[in-house]
């Protein structure tokens, strides 16, 4: 069997890093036009690293939860029964490999590395940025950015992504607002050929209606169930 998982802000949540869309929401606190895009590092690029580094700060101090783990045993598992996990991930944070996840595909960047602007370079990083920081690569200052996904710009690996989704045999939202596209379109996508689907979330997503499973529960409790229940019955 193989299984096309995407996870979202929501199952993350239960680790302290905050999801985006809720009423508590990163950005019912902070405005997204002035933190996430390429006009905004621009503009104001030390208010952008200052923003950045509280949330790498955050994501350090993070552990995973049970969802993390309970989805790094889906994919042990499967491929003990000669299936595989498709792990795409929205979310910026590391703690799906930390939990044991040996293959994620993170379609929005990752928050421990950093990106040169202009020699291209992509390195891990777990510092502090700042404009004044010179690139380990190329020696330029004022060029390393965050390697994430701005409002603005292109989710990484789609080709690889949508090849994915057309060869599963069932495909799970977990914990996403179903908002965001081009990930809230996967279920149309995987419904349009006949594939399966299944949302796991807090609450019902903006695009709960086109899944043909709903589970609702904190992740932490609802993923660890539904992957026992896909590794007793594969």
């Amino acid at each position: 069997m193989n299984i096309f998982v995407l996870t979202g802000a929501g199952v993350s949540a239960q680790s302290g890093l905050g999801t985006f869309r809720d009423k508590d929401g990163l950005w019912s606190r902070f405005d997204p036009m002035k933190l996430a895009t390429p006009e905004a590092f621009a503009r104001s690029p030390n208010e952008v690293h200052a923003f950045y580094n509280m949330r790498r700060r955050n994501l350090i101090e993070a552990e995973p939860n049970a969802a993390h783990h309970a989805l790094a045993r889906l994919e042990a598992g499967l491929e003990e029964r000669g299936g595989k996990l498709f792990l795409c991930t929205q979310n910026i944070d590391d703690l799906h490999e930390r939990a044991g996840s040996r293959e994620v595909t993170h379609m929005h960047g990752e928050l421990l590395k950093a990106r040169c602007a202009a020699c291209g370079a992509i390195m891990p990083w777990c510092e502090d940025l700042s404009v004044d920081t010179p690139c380990p690569s190329c020696g330029d200052t004022g060029n390393l950015r965050p390697h994430v996904v701005w409002f603005g710009e292109m989710p990484l690996f789609m080709d690889a992504i949508y090849d994915a989704l057309l060869e599963a045999d069932l495909f799970v939202s977990v914990g996403t607002s179903g908002s965001v596209y081009p990930a809230a379109g996967f279920v149309a996508e995987a419904r349009g050929h006949g594939i399966r689907t299944c949302e796991i979330n807090l609450e019902p997503s903006d695009n709960a209606r086109q899944f043909d499973e709903r589970r609702y529960g904190p992740a932490s409790e609802a993923v660890p169930t539904w992957v026992g229940e896909i590794l007793t019955s594969t």
